[in-house]
């Protein structure tokens, strides 16, 4: 299963992708918009957008991504180490 995480902190990327990890998923982190991130998002299984720390541009571009892979968007209010957990809780199991 692959997880795509949009927005978060800077310094938390390697967190983001370690706890990816532990859950058996490939994490791909981007924590701001980037040149042509449109096109380097993928085919992921679950989109999660950090809305705290989410410019509008990036969640246009999860929003977009969603659609067009269709992909499970999520929402997380909070872009903390433990949210992401509970998330990949209630998919990963």
């Amino acid at each position: 299963m692959s997880v795509l995480i949009l927005g978060g902190n800077d310094c938390m990327t390697r967190q983001y992708k370690n706890i990816c990890k532990s859950y058996g998923c490939k994490g791909k982190v981007f924590t701001h918009m980037e040149k042509g991130l449109r096109h380097r998002i993928g085919n992921p299984d679950i989109i999660v957008l950090f809305t705290s720390t989410a410019s509008h541009q990036l969640a246009a571009c999860a929003y977009d991504g969603a659609k067009q892979s269709g992909a499970v968007l999520e929402f997380c209010h909070t872009s903390s180490a433990s949210a992401l957990e509970n998330l990949l809780d209630r998919f990963v199991g």
